[in-house]
């Protein structure tokens, strides 16, 4: 799995995904959001929020992380391993409580979910 560090600049050219719904008003977001840029997809050289994997991010007022997220497939190689990578990574920011990482299938990904920066990176233009 790759894994980038990414700084506070780096953030500002990601891009929010068409269809991934976020706590974005709860002070936590912005490192929950790198936490989850820091995340690749082991088959396309993409990180998982910007490939529109993440559906739906909530963050409570006691700071447990809610996460919806889908694969690219259900045959993923790393379908097992993924939800533990992902809370892995944002258990690492600090007073993050709980973080609860579900794998949905409903609605299936598909490419129009990926940002218009990583439709660039992956030449979809």
């Amino acid at each position: 799995m790759l894994r980038n560090v990414y700084s506070d600049e780096d953030m500002e050219g990601f891009q929010q995904p068409p269809y991934t719904e976020a706590s974005k008003d709860h002070k936590l977001w912005p490192l929950v959001q790198s936490a989850l840029c820091r995340v690749y997809d082991p088959e396309i050289p993409v990180n998982i929020y910007e490939l529109g994997l993440i559906y739906k991010v909530d963050i409570d007022d006691k700071n447990v992380v809610h996460v919806k997220m889908t694969l690219t497939s259900p045959g993923c190689p790393v379908a097992g391993e993924m939800p533990e990578i992902i809370a892995d990574e944002i258990k690492g920011i600090e007073n993050i409580g709980k973080v609860i990482v579900e794998v949905v299938w409903d609605p299936p990904w598909d490419p129009s979910k990926i940002s218009e920066t990583a439709k660039l990176q992956l030449g979809m233009f």
